[in-house]
């Protein structure tokens, strides 16, 4: 990010299309380290979700699970990221037949770096927390598009819609 996109006290920095997509490393379900470097020329669909687990992330991740070969087909890669241990993960995984790569991120920096962590509204409550979010990064590591604050239910299919896939 650039200094001009400093953010205000207590918001995280947004992303916009065109940005560089912040590199990042972080341990699979399995505890293999899986590089968004490692990605590069091909397009990746990164999301944030708060929870493994949960009803609104099981949904996100079983509706992008029904989708991989769609996305996989037009050249998508998809990464979910959650602050989840990668046990939790893989259990989330297992009980859910989940395909997509879920990573974990517990010191939240990666989060944190797509502003995909901090204040947020829940039941009326300001809190501290993950801001579902949804990036595409580009072949070159560019991000194409940002989404944040995106509903569980229906989001992949608005994904699609927008990405003409």
């Amino acid at each position: 990010m650039s200094a001009s996109s400093t953010p205000a006290a207590g918001t995280p920095g947004r992303l916009a299309p065109g940005d560089t997509a912040p590199d990042f490393t972080l341990p699979d379900a399995d505890g293999n380290q899986v590089a968004l470097a490692d990605r590069r020329g091909r397009k990746v669909v990164v999301y944030f979700y708060p929870a493994a687990m949960t009803p609104g992330c099981t949904k996100e991740a079983c509706d992008f699970t029904d989708n991989l070969d769609v996305l996989a087909a037009a050249g998508y890669d998809v990464l979910g990221i959650s602050p989840d241990a990668p046990e939790k993960l893989a259990k989330f995984r297992e009980k859910e037949s989940l395909k997509v790569t879920l990573l974990a991120d517990p010191d939240r920096s990666v989060l944190t770096a797509y502003g995909a962590y901090g204040e947020k509204k829940n039941y009326g409550k300001t809190v501290m927390g993950v801001i579902r979010s949804t990036f595409v990064v580009d072949e070159e590591g560019k991000i194409a598009e940002a989404f944040y604050n995106v509903r569980a239910t229906g989001h992949v299919a608005k994904l699609l819609r927008d990405l003409k896939v």
